[in-house]
């Protein structure tokens, strides 16, 4: 006579695998999403860099040249919106306790601007830091003066203490609400 628990006794082992495959599994995941945080932006530095077109600029450790909306301030944001970030993504840190250094002929205050859902993103004198999706290799200033998101686009120039001045840009100025870009990084 059989059993009434013997057909489910095949299932058992089964279970227990499955079980310590999701457990092994999820110990995987865990470990690898801590060793990405810690490795995640713990630190910024700002540098100077010259620049062919606008002479010394503010860029990041990769060369990549930053930008700030004139008029934003951290107290008056005007690129705010997903559509804004896709085309001017923001320097950003993983902690409040990242470590900010301005490098080698930048001066001024850098500081941490919260932008809401953990985004924390790095100003200069009180100017939100951002990239333009447009710039595809290091030095290049293609952002420079465009008019979009309720205000004009400058490269950090070192040449003097606020925005460059430079009055050509390197490349077509999208319309606000109808960029098109790409890139990224």
């Amino acid at each position: 006579m059989k059993h009434p628990d013997r057909r489910f006794q095949g299932t058992r082992p089964r279970r227990g695998r499955v079980l310590l495959i999701a457990t092994a599994a999820f110990a995987v995941v865990l470990a690898a999403s801590l060793v990405a945080m810690a490795l995640a932006s713990s630190s910024v530095t700002v540098v100077s860099s010259a620049n062919t077109k606008l002479g010394k600029v503010v860029v990041d450790t990769k060369g990549r040249t930053l930008y700030v909306l004139s008029p934003e301030t951290t107290h008056h944001l005007l690129c705010k919106s997903s559509e804004c970030f896709k085309f001017w993504p923001p320097l950003t840190v993983s902690s409040s306790k990242a470590k900010l250094s301005a490098g080698g002929g930048v001066h001024g205050s850098l500081r941490l601007l919260s932008r809401g859902k953990g985004v924390l993103q790095v100003t200069l004198n009180g100017e939100p830091l951002y990239y333009y999706a447009g710039d595809h290799r290091k030095g290049q200033v293609n952002g420079q003066h465009i008019h979009s998101f309720g205000g004009v686009w400058h490269v950090i120039s070192l040449g003097r203490a606020k925005k460059s001045s430079a009055t050509t840009p390197s490349a077509p100025a999208p319309s606000s609400g109808g960029e098109s870009g790409g890139g990224g990084w």
